[in-house]
């Protein structure tokens, strides 16, 4: 027989690592702003006239936070996603010497407790990067889930020889999270989050970067 030489080409790179010793610190700096939303969230829908009063609870919602980049006590955390997005731009083997890192985007939120939260697909349009910090979390909450960004690829994909290994043709993959888990990837990698039962809770803190 021939000889096969196997290439793979047009990956998406995703980054995972745990950096477990700012959880607590991060916990308690966002802790005010769940608050905060959570009674907005409150006031919105106690205003709004459609739902019985029966029904008038947070469930399915997020509680997001406005944006953490104005906040100095985060800025250490800002310079931690900044070190780790210029590496994982440099291992995408991109060139950024005459470009900028631009923090676009920077919120905590956290699921409602009476279950339902969730975040549908979706992709973060111009950013290059995009990232997680899981605060609170277990195998009992939500977690992401990624998608095969290559629309050709998923207009014509053929059933899988097996479905429970990761393959070349594998469409969705899944991250199991714990507290202190760093997941940074593509910016135009589609991504949602799984409905949240509210047994336990679930807290993270999202970003996207530009490089300008």
């Amino acid at each position: 027989m021939l000889e096969l030489y196997k290439d793979e080409y047009f990956k998406s790179l995703v980054f995972k690592t745990n950096i477990s010793e700012h959880v607590n610190k991060l916990n308690r700096l966002t802790d005010k702003y769940i608050k905060e939303a959570a009674k907005r969230n409150k006031e919105i829908i106690k205003l709004n006239k459609t739902i019985p009063k029966k029904l008038k609870t947070d469930f399915g919602l997020s509680h997001h936070s406005p944006s953490l980049a104005l906040d100095d006590n985060f800025k250490f955390f800002i310079d931690i996603i900044s070190n780790f997005s210029n590496r994982f731009i440099y291992e995408c083997g991109f060139d950024t010497q005459n470009k900028k890192l631009h923090l676009s985007e920077l919120w905590v939120q956290e699921f409602s407790k009476s279950g339902g939260g969730h975040h549908s697909t979706h992709q973060h349009w111009n950013q290059h990067v995009s990232g997680f910090y899981f605060l609170k979390c277990s195998n009992l909450t939500s977690f992401p889930r990624f998608y095969d960004p290559r629309p050709g690829a998923v207009m014509t994909k053929l059933p899988l020889l097996d479905k429970n290994k990761i393959s070349s043709g594998t469409e969705i993959i899944h991250y199991k999270v714990q507290p202190g888990d760093m997941i940074i990837f593509p910016g135009y990698l589609p991504h949602e989050f799984t409905v949240d039962h509210g047994i336990e809770p679930f807290r993270f803190i999202h970003w996207n970067i530009q490089y300008v």
